[in-house]
């Protein structure tokens, strides 16, 4: 049976010469996987498990070239139970219910465990991964499942809380690096800094990425050891910018960006969006950092600055890229040239301190809601009056718990609406004193 399943770890017939650079440097051990430092420390769960040949089941959670696959080909490669591996894009359910059944069978006459390495997991859907209850269940198998998905959404509660859940990071350029330089050297390449520098910046954290664009790379590089980095990318049809020696870093460009916004420089505020979007930086990820930005440095200052944030995304989702890159610009140089002010951002991070001190305490019975007779004879709601019955439009109440003093969190500050906020709020105070 099992000789007619797609196995992902079968050796290629045409030699190990010949297999993908990524296959030959695959590592062996734990010990030489990049990027995880955690998880493949000694005395880490998983490092525990290999060692003593003793699993339960769990799912590996990363990014594409994280080293997901390459965990479950150690664990194949030194386990002594029997291992059995799938992919969800080749195999169907009927195929893995088989082995299953052919895994409990040996269960119960043998006493012997099978481990089921599911690779794409989350491709199977809900209702096929109810298959895999039963067997986790019994013993007979030990799930091992693989995905780029969060498997809080993906994978189903019932089989996720039976499994313990390893998160992959996606590789720092640092590991990338010195994967690359191992690359050049099985390549009998020479090694140029400059080009792997720039590589590991453009492999969005894969590894397997990189590797296979050294292999296609592999021949242009013999012939010119020492290219021009943009002839590389122009070979990739990658969109990128010349590599920087300096190497500056994805984080320093986002936090570029969000202090020109801050210091109401639209000019630099272009210029960094634009670094970063020419070079493959993930639009969403600048999106959503500019939304970030229209409540905490802008807040009720403008509040149509988070509308404008908000309208960038939907633009970006709507028309893709590039032809978005113009309402991300737009949305830059509103955040850049609108009024500033982070009393908003203050006063949360205020009451949120408060809100975890004393989440013990109720909310005063007068502003419950009643729906039931029951909650209406324990008082919920009495005595609340309607502040739209009341003249203003206004009745002063307590609205904090009992056990608390009225607090001050939001200040209004002194720019833009927030001028308007601070009149609203003062006629207030003079009702709420009369």
């Amino acid at each position: 049976m099992l000789e007619n399943q797609s196995d992902l770890f079968e050796e290629q017939e045409l030699g190990t010469r010949q297999a993908p650079l990524a296959e030959k440097l695959r590592p062996k051990v734990l010990d030489e996987l990049k990027g995880q430092e955690k998880l493949a420390a000694p005395d880490s769960l998983l490092a525990q498990m290999i060692a003593t040949d003793s699993y339960h089941s769990f799912i590996l959670w990363g990014p594409p070239g994280s080293g997901k696959t390459t965990i479950a080909r150690i664990i194949e490669g030194s386990s002594s139970l029997r291992f059995i591996h799938f992919s969800a894009v080749m195999s169907g359910i009927k195929d893995v219910k088989a082995v299953m059944k052919e895994a409990d069978y040996l269960h119960r006459t043998a006493g012997e465990r099978s481990l089921l390495f599911i690779d794409e997991i989350h491709r199977f859907n809900k209702s096929q991964q109810d298959a895999f209850l039963p067997y986790v269940e019994s013993g007979a198998i030990i799930l091992i499942g693989a995905t780029t998905e969060n498997p809080s959404f993906e994978v189903i509660p019932a089989l996720l809380s039976r499994c313990h859940v390893f998160v992959l990071e996606a590789l720092q350029e640092e590991d990338l690096a010195e994967i690359l330089r191992r690359g050049f050297k099985e390549l009998d390449l020479k090694i140029d800094e400059e080009v792997i520098g720039w590589m590991a910046q453009n492999s969005g954290g894969d590894a397997r990425r990189a590797l296979n664009e050294l292999e296609l790379i592999q021949g242009y590089l013999q012939e010119n050891p020492h290219p021009e980095i943009q002839v590389l990318a122009n070979a990739l049809a990658k969109k990128t910018m010349f590599y920087d020696k300096n190497r500056e870093e994805h984080y320093n460009l986002i936090s570029a960006l969000h202090k020109s916004m801050r210091g109401s420089d639209p000019q630099a505020a272009l210029y960094w969006l634009a670094r970063m979007l020419e070079a493959g930086e993930d639009p969403r990820y600048v999106v959503r950092r500019m939304i970030r930005f229209a409540s905490e440095d802008i807040g009720l200052a403008d509040p149509n600055a988070l509308i404008q944030a908000l309208a960038a995304k939907d633009a970006l989702l709507f028309i893709g890229m590039p032809e978005a890159s113009n309402a991300l610009a737009q949305a830059a140089v509103y955040l850049a040239t609108a009024p500033k002010s982070n009393s908003l951002y203050k006063a949360y991070g205020a009451a949120a301190e408060d809100a975890r001190k004393t989440s013990h305490y109720g909310a005063p019975l007068n502003i419950r809601n009643a729906p039931t007779k029951l909650m209406k004879d324990l008082d919920y709601g009495k005595g609340y009056k309607y502040d739209h019955d009341s003249e203003h439009k206004y009745h002063y109440e307590k609205y904090f718990p009992e056990q608390m003093q009225e607090q001050v969190y939001y200040e209004p500050g002194e720019f833009g609406f927030e001028k308007d906020i601070a009149k609203r709020i003062a006629w207030w105070e003079k009702l709420r004193d009369r």
